[in-house]
């Protein structure tokens, strides 16, 4: 299973081979060797360095959402894992 990080183009190479994106206030470079069309402001799914496609506004800020809600999950789990072994 892959999971690809929804993520906005902020500016693509003359060569239209790379482009910088951001996520969550974090810039990344990726390939757009895998899809078409792009251009900067639209939204990709990436995975492993690749935008593997295109999405709408609507479905990125979807699964941003999903991405937060399990982001805020994994850092509870963390406070209450830490919380119960200082109680030992």
């Amino acid at each position: 299973m892959c999971l690809g990080v929804p993520a906005r183009i902020i500016a693509i190479d003359t060569d239209g081979v790379q482009a910088t994106v951001e996520t969550r206030g974090v810039q990344a470079r990726v390939s757009l060797a895998l899809v078409e069309g792009c251009r900067p402001g639209s939204y990709v799914l990436v995975h492993a360095g690749h935008a593997i496609s295109i999405i709408d506004t609507e479905e990125a800020k979807a699964r941003l959402s999903l991405w937060q809600e399990l982001i805020t999950f994994r850092e509870e789990a963390s406070l209450d894992a830490n919380t119960s072994s200082s109680e030992l």
